[in-house]
């Protein structure tokens, strides 16, 4: 098989995440809920991982990193947790449903909501962010890379923005943590909410977010915690705040394995190998008459991704053959990206997205496109 879904989650991994899994599944206990070795191994293991998250995106504690399952989960705490009735907030088409399903609510309960368009290559006109601040905005919300087209949005230039005009700035690296270099400090970024399990080659079952220091989140969810057992309101204090219940601690090994692994190796060093392969294959791709290729390629540094369809036909039926005919996985349909679809005018049929791993190879590239030509004679 050739694996082309590394958006939706990395197949393949560090081998020392894997045996870090293993290992801390007969030894962990619960992190924070016992002074025994294995609790405590737990313990050091968590806050490890939170140590090297804070390298990774240049944060000025650990303690302000906190352990979700996932960005979805990470980005429902973020934005019911600064928002309230009668706040405005700023986003974009570019949004994953994982942003834009909880900003909807929000709406439906009393906050306003400004949704930036998106042209039919997926870019933004950031003059309309500043263009679209009203005195009751309280946020901006955005996505780093584009799931869909791959499109990055310049988050430090949105950062500016928002703190020159006071506003909190809440990021979605979904696709870009582990991949691109995020400094929350010099971008101005308030809250970045992150997966374990696709550019930071974590498990499935890991992420989190950062929280600046001075700003106050409501907790989504609010139960055990191991510390302050008998006050009736949860902790207030970071990380804790934030994480109700036992950690999947066993999980969690498996990212503390793999970020000091990307640290070692070098995200630049990963990255340029994933655009070599994503810039081989659009310009294998973007020349077949049948083929159209979705979003903005004439800027060098984006994600890793390349979505297209051929001629008429469905994705999930171009994404069906190059499976059962060629042993290629890449992902079909909308990708939880609606908005996006909508400016590409790709809603009715959805898109076929090949996204890249340093683990690929060009020879899997060529074979993909062939695959792809002889899909496209098809008549």
């Amino acid at each position: 098989m050739i694996y082309f879904d590394n958006a939706a989650t990395t197949l393949q991994k560090p081998e020392c995440v894997l045996w870090a899994v293993i290992e801390a599944m007969g030894t962990f206990g619960n992190p924070g809920r016992g002074v025994h070795e294995p609790a405590m191994a737990a313990s050091r293991a968590v806050y490890d991982a939170r140590c090297a998250l804070a390298q990774l995106f240049h944060g000025e504690n650990p303690a302000r990193i906190a352990f979700t399952a996932n960005a979805t989960e990470a980005l429902n705490i973020a934005i019911k947790g600064i928002l309230n009735p009668g706040d405005h907030v700023i986003t974009t088409a570019m949004e994953h449903n994982s942003v834009l399903r909880p900003l909807y609510e929000l709406e439906d309960r009393g906050a306003e909501l400004t949704i930036l368009p998106a042209d039919d290559r997926g870019r933004i006109d950031y003059n309309a962010i500043s263009a679209s601040i009203r005195d009751n905005t309280r946020a901006i919300v955005c996505t780093h890379g584009s799931n869909l087209t791959g499109n990055l949005l310049d988050i430090g230039k949105i950062g500016a923005i928002a703190k020159a005009h006071g506003l909190l700035f809440v990021v979605d690296a979904s696709q870009t943590a582990g991949v691109f270099p995020i400094d929350v400090q010099k971008m101005g970024i308030d809250i970045l909410c992150f997966t374990g399990h696709k550019g930071l080659l974590g498990p499935q079952g890991t992420g989190g977010l950062y929280v600046r220091e001075g700003v106050d989140v409501r907790p989504l969810l609010t139960g055990g915690s191991g510390v302050q057992s008998h006050s009736k309101t949860h902790p207030a204090q970071m990380p804790t705040a934030l994480e109700a219940g036992t950690l999947n601690a066993h999980r969690l090994a498996g990212l503390n394995a793999a970020v000091p692994w990307l640290l070692e190796t070098g995200i630049d060093t990963l990255r340029q190998k994933e655009l070599d392969l994503m810039w081989a294959f659009y310009e294998g791709v973007r020349e077949i008459p049948e083929i159209t290729v979705y979003g903005d390629f004439s800027a060098r540094e984006r994600c890793p991704i390349v979505s297209l369809n051929v001629r008429d036909y469905d994705s999930a039926q171009v994404s069906d053959a190059l499976f059962s005919q060629f042993g290629i996985a890449t992902r079909p349909g909308a990708h939880c990206a609606p908005l996006m679809h909508d400016a590409l005018g790709t809603g009715s049929r959805g898109g076929v997205r090949f996204s890249f791993s340093h683990y690929n190879t060009m020879e899997e590239i060529k074979i993909a496109i062939a695959a792809l030509r002889e899909i496209a004679r098809e008549e």
